[in-house]
C-alpha cells in the first residue's frame, strides 16, 4: 500500500525528527530528506507537501545551507519553520536582517485568523503562546506574501503565499510550548496538502508483514532479542511473517531485572517462533571478575554478548536474513539531513562472520520509538514488553557502582524491583519516562533495632524528559519516596539508607555509570 507523502527537508535544526513525529501524529507519512536532495529527485517522490525545518544558520551568511528557487515553482505546497521560514523569504526576494531584540522561549503571538493555518484550527484564539528561537526575522516579505502573525518584536511571526501554497512561521509549531501548534500542522497537512490521514500501524503492519513474507521466501531468519521493545517487536512482526522460520536467540546475560528474563520468555511463548534462550549469566560474571570502570564493564558485555551470540547460532547453520531493530532515530542520527552525526548506529554491532546471509532485514526502519510501541500493540505484544522502559544493553551491571557480585545483583533486583512497584502502585508509570535503582559503593552507619549497621547506600533515579537528550528529576510526591525507602530498608538485606538523585541531564547522564 502507497501512502502519501510529506518530505520534512532537514536544513540542520534540532528539531527535525520531532517536526517529522509530528506529521505522522496527525496520520500523515514522511521522511526527512536533506537540503541537497536534486528537485528532480523530490519531483519522483511525488510528495503531498513539503516542510523546511528550523536550522542554527543565518540566511545571508554564504555558507548557510540554502536551496534552489525552482523547489517553489513545481506546484507543492511548502510550510517554513523559522530557519525554512526565513530561507523561503530569502530566496524569494525578501530581505532578513538580524533583530533589534531577539525572541527566545514563550511568546504571545496574535494570529490572523483569516489564514488557513489558523484558521482551520479550532477553537484557536486570536492570541495565544508561540515557542520562539530567533535572531534574525524577516524585515521585508517577498512579492506576493502578506503577514499572518506578529509578536511585538516581530512583524512577521508568519506569513503566506496563499495562491502558491506557500507558508512560514518564525515560531517553532512542533513544540510542545506553542499552543495549538500540532493543530496548525495538521491544517497545513490537510487544508493545504490535501493529506487524508492513512498512516496507521495497522496498515503499517499489513504492509510490512506481507513485504517480509516476499522477501523471505523459504528462508532462514536470525534474529537476536534483547527483551526490549525494538527486538521484541520485530520479532513480533517476523513471527507473523514468516512463522517458524524464524529464531529468535536471547541472549540472558543475568543482569535483567528481577524476573524479567522470565517475562520475556513467556511473552513469547505462543509465537510461532524458534525461541532459543541463553542463560549465561555465569560466563558473563566469569568476563566481569574484578572489573569496576563502568566502560570496561560495557565493553565486556557488549564482547561476550557476540560471543555467546556466535555460540548459539552456529547451532542453527546456514542464515538467510539477519533481523536488526533499527528504528527510524538511528537512520537520521547516523547522518541524514545536514545535521551533525549524533552517533553511527549498528544495532548488531560486530555480526560473525560465519553467518552467510543474504540481507540484513530492518522492518521498523521507517518507524519513531512512539510508532513502533503503537506497531507491538497491534501486533499482540503485551504491555510488560511494550511499555518496557529505556533499558541500557549491560542491564543492572552498570547500575551497580563498582565490581558486581552475586549479592549485589540479588540486592539490585529486589531495591529496584521494590521502587518500580511503588511507582505503579501511585499511578506513575506512564507520567515518569525512566525511573530505577542504583546500588552505590559507599557504606554507611545506621540502626536497625537496637544494633549497629554498616550497609549499603541505595540512590533512586526519576527523570521526565521528551528526548532522552536533556532530562529534569521528576518531582515524586514525598510520600510515595517515603514508601519505597521504607519498604526497601525493610525488605532487602544490606541497605540500610535510600537517597534520591535531583540532578538534571545535563550536567548529570540519566544512568550513573
Amino acid at each position: 500500500m502507497a501512502h502519501q507523502l510529506v518530505i520534512v527537508l532537514d536544513f540542520g535544526g534540532q528539531y527535525n525528527q520531532l517536526i517529522a513525529r509530528r506529521v505522522r501524529e496527525c496520520g500523515v507519512y514522511c521522511e526527512v530528506r536533506s537540503y541537497k536532495t536534486p528537485i528532480e529527485e523530490i519531483k519522483k517522490l511525488n510528495p503531498m507537501g513539503i516542510i523546511f525545518t528550523g536550522g542554527p544558520n543565518s540566511v545571508y551568511d554564504e555558507k548557510s545551507p540554502s536551496i534552489s528557487v525552482e523547489i517553489f515553482n513545481i506546484g507543492i505546497p511548502i510550510l517554513g519553520i523559522c530557519y525554512g521560514c526565513h530561507l523561503m523569504a530569502h530566496v524569494l526576494g525578501g530581505k532578513v536582517s538580524s533583530c533589534i531584540t531577539s525572541e527566545y522561549g514563550k511568546t504571545e503571538t496574535v494570529y490572523d485568523r483569516s489564514c488557513i493555518l489558523f484558521g482551520g484550527v479550532s477553537d484557536m484564539p486570536e492570541k495565544a503562546v508561540s515557542w520562539m528561537s530567533h535572531t534574525d526575522y524577516i524585515l521585508e516579505m517577498p512579492a506576493g506574501f502578506k503577514s499572518t502573525a506578529h509578536t511585538d518584536n516581530c512583524p512577521v511571526a508568519a506569513m503566506e503565499n496563499k495562491e502558491k501554497k506557500l507558508y512560514a512561521v518564525q515560531f517553532h509549531p512542533e513544540v510542545n510550548h506553542t499552543e495549538y501548534g500540532l493543530g496548525m500542522i495538521d491544517s497545513f497537512l490537510k487544508n493545504v496538502c490535501g493529506c487524508i490521514g492513512d498512516w496507521t500501524m495497522g496498515n503499517y503492519a499489513k504492509t510490512a508483514i506481507e513485504d517480509v513474507r516476499n522477501k523471505v521466501g523459504n528462508g532462514k531468519v536470525l534474529l537476536a532479542l534483547s527483551g526490549g521493545v525494538d527486538s521484541s517487536v520485530a520479532a513480533a512482526l517476523l513471527s507473523k511473517a514468516v512463522g517458524n522460520q524464524l529464531t529468535c536467540i536471547f541472549v540472558d546475560h543475568g543482569f535483567m531485572r528481577k524476573n524479567e528474563g522470565d517475562e520475556v520468555e513467556a511473552a513469547f511463548a505462543d509465537w510461532d517462533i524458534n525461541f532459543v534462550r541463553v542463560n549465561a549469566k555465569d560466563q558473563f560474571m566469569a568476563k566481569l571478575n574484578g572489573v569496576s570502570d563502568p566502560e570496561t564493564k560495557r565493553k565486556t558485555i557488549g564482547e561476550e554478548f557476540i560471543r555467546v551470540f556466535e555460540q548459539e547460532a552456529k547451532k542453527i547453520g546456514a542464515v538467510d536474513y539477519l533481523v536488526q531493530g533499527t528504528i527510524y532515530p538511528d537512520v537520521i542520527e547516523s547522518g541524514a539531513g545536514d545535521a551533525a552525526v549524533i552517533k553511527s548506529h549498528h544495532n548488531v554491532g560486530g555480526l560473525p562472520d560465519y553467518v552467510d546471509f543474504k540481507e540484513i532485514i530492518e522492518p521498523l526502519r521507517l518507524l519513531f520509538k512512539d510508532e513502533v510501541r503503537a506497531l507491538g500493540r497491534e501486533l499482540g505484544l503485551s504491555n510488560v514488553l511494550v511499555d518496557r522502559q529505556p533499558f541500557p544493553g549491560p542491564g543492572l551491571a552498570i547500575r551497580i557502582i563498582g565490581e558486581i557480585t552475586d549479592e549485589k545483583l540479588k540486592i539490585l533486583q529486589d531495591a529496584d524491583y521494590i521502587f518500580r512497584e511503588e511507582i505503579a502502585k501511585a499511578g506513575l508509570d506512564k507520567s515518569i519516562h525512566q525511573y530505577f535503582a542504583v546500588l552505590t559503593n559507599m557504606r554507611s552507619v545506621g540502626v536497625m533495632g537496637d544494633g549497629r549497621t554498616y550497609d549499603y547506600t541505595l540512590a533512586l533515579r526519576a527523570v521526565t524528559t521528551t528526548d532522552f537528550m536533556t532530562a529534569d528529576f521528576a518531582k515524586i510526591p514525598y510520600d510515595v519516596l517515603e514508601t519505597a525507602s521504607s519498604r526497601i530498608v525493610n525488605e532487602v538485606k544490606s541497605i540500610n539508607r535510600v537517597v534520591y538523585d535531583v540532578t538534571t541531564k545535563p550536567p548529570a547522564t540519566i544512568e550513573w555509570e
